[in-house]
């Protein structure tokens, strides 16, 4: 599966945004999915993620309460809603699959998609 992520973006703290991540071939609904980040010298981080069917969602501490994931199988695309932005939430964005359940690290990632850039300013 080839993953194509959209939606970031400079934006001020406090703001929102949605990211996108559309996925190509006809087997979406058979991978969790879910979002990575990796900012400036540090590791890459997991975000969130949701199940095959969208029942199933598991997030980071860092977006707890403020990141929504959510997923389109007829639209072969998976979300990331980011409210209440910080500066620390400045980082690129990579949206990946796995055969797993639920994806919850980075260790069981088998597909990844190109990163997207989110910068929040003050």
């Amino acid at each position: 599966v080839q993953l194509q992520a959209s939606g970031g973006g400079l934006v001020q703290a406090g703001a929102s945004l949605r990211l996108s991540c559309a996925a190509s071939g006809r087997t979406f609904s058979s991978y969790s999915m879910g979002w990575f980040r990796q900012a400036p010298g540090k590791e890459r981080e997991f975000v969130a993620g949701i199940s095959r069917s969208g029942a199933l969602t598991r997030y980071g501490d860092t977006g707890k309460g403020r990141f929504t994931i959510s997923r389109d199988n007829a639209k072969n695309t998976v979300y990331l809603q980011m409210n209440s932005l910080k500066l620390e939430d400045t980082a690129v964005y990579y949206c990946a699959a796995t055969f797993a359940n639920v994806l919850s690290g980075a260790g069981q990632v088998n597909y990844w998609g190109q990163g997207t850039q989110v910068t929040v300013s003050s």
